[in-house]
């Protein structure tokens, strides 16, 4: 099957088997030369198969020796369809580790349902007894309680007034003005429910009362902030409620784990292009600039390359550097001043016609297509592939 990138707005409905496989090898090969001193050894990911997740199961793996486990819920294959994305990624990252003789199993399912989380208790209590690290990357617009089963849906909107400002369509690179109405509280609880930290509190009393945590187990949530450019539709938004109720979960989550010396954190990530974020309005023309600015001072990291400074400069670190908030912050280089102020100086100039060179249209574009195996370096796309690809450990 030759396999074409076919896009409807900020997603793409197909994917390259060997484009992501590759994504995969050079990260496994980024990590391999800089490994993780006193890094885990059993780590569970929950949201394993793209952009920081996947980039946290690789780190383990490849930086410190781990076994891992990864849960995702990713649409495989069939005859002449392709796989989401992620399912490919899982099914390149499972092959190399077996290859090299690393532990890997990944289970696909809903992750905000018991069925999954006792599902993984039981294929962790099988073969590795407990894990040292887990890892909550679920980045999901739905999401079906486990206990009431009721649906809830998050919405990207601003809180109390409508917000205007400019984005772009980083398909046409056309800069243009949007506005978005604010929520209703409705929507606010509903946002939280989705993407707020109670599910992952509810991983970590389940695996708990299932006594599959070693002693200093350490569990790490991602979060972003982001800066006044974004802040109205983002942190102040009720996207922004959810992570505050995300980051406030994770000193319940540090009480709940004092018995076992466990620790919770959440760590505020840099602006990347991920499936979530390409969503996001405002976002695309932000990240575009910073790329920019970032790229030319030789600070610009993608997924791998900050998870990588995560674990090694600070998640596994000897002194572990928080924010006033009890926050890892991995934004830093992001958010220092002289960036921010570079990024609002261009944002003033940034029209369809300056974009493409006072910004990273490119550079966006590209990262976007990358998520989904496309125009990646190496990979010839005139060649006829398999689409069906198996995750070795899943029995479909």
């Amino acid at each position: 099957m030759i396999i074409e990138p076919r896009t409807r707005g900020f997603i793409c409905l197909t994917a390259h088997p060997k484009g992501c496989e590759q994504n995969v090898l050079n990260q496994i090969e980024y990590i391999k030369e800089r490994p993780v001193k006193e890094g885990p050894k059993k780590v569970l990911v929950i949201g394993a198969s793209t952009g920081f997740g996947l980039a946290s199961r690789i780190t383990s793996a490849y930086g410190s020796g781990a076994a891992t486990i990864g849960a995702f819920f990713e649409k495989p294959p069939k005859k002449g369809r392709t796989a989401s994305p992620g399912w490919y990624n899982s099914a390149a990252f499972e092959a190399q580790a077996h290859k090299d003789g690393l532990y890997a199993k990944s289970i696909n399912g809903d992750a905000f349902s018991n069925e999954i989380k006792a599902e993984t208790i039981d294929l962790i209590k099988q073969d590795l007894g407990e894990i040292d690290l887990l890892i909550y990357s679920l980045a999901s617009p739905v999401r079906t309680h486990p206990d009431s089963g009721e649906r809830f849906k998050s919405v990207l909107k601003p809180i109390g007034k409508t917000f205007t400002n400019n984005t772009v369509d980083f398909h046409t690179g056309e800069v243009k003005e949007i506005s978005i109405e604010p929520c209703n509280e409705e929507e606010i609880e509903n946002t939280v429910t989705v993407m707020g930290g109670e599910d992952w509190q509810m991983w970590i009393d389940q695996l708990k009362a299932a006594g599959v945590l070693s002693e200093n187990f350490k569990t790490v949530a991602y979060s972003y902030i982001g800066s006044s450019l974004t802040e109205a539709v983002y942190r102040n938004g009720t996207i922004g409620k959810a992570k505050d109720h995300l980051e406030a979960t994770a000193f319940k989550i540090t009480d709940s784990l004092n018995d076992i010396n466990g620790k919770a954190y959440v760590s505020v990530n840099k602006a990347l292009v991920t499936q979530a974020s390409s969503a996001i309005p405002v976002i695309p023309l932000y990240i575009s600039l910073l790329y920019k600015v970032m790229k030319a001072e030789g600070t610009h990291e993608g997924c791998i390359e900050q998870i990588e400074r995560l674990f090694n400069a600070r998640l596994y670190a000897e002194n572990l550097d928080l924010d006033e908030a009890g926050r890892i912050r991995i934004d830093d280089w992001e958010m220092r001043d002289a960036v921010q102020a570079k990024v609002l100086e261009l944002w003033k100039q940034a029209t369809t016609e300056t974009l493409p060179e006072i910004g990273d249209l490119k550079g966006y574009e590209t990262d976007f297509f990358n998520l989904f195996g496309f125009k990646v370096e190496g990979v010839d796309y005139d060649e006829d592939v398999e689409e069906v690809v198996n995750v070795p450990s899943i029995k479909e």
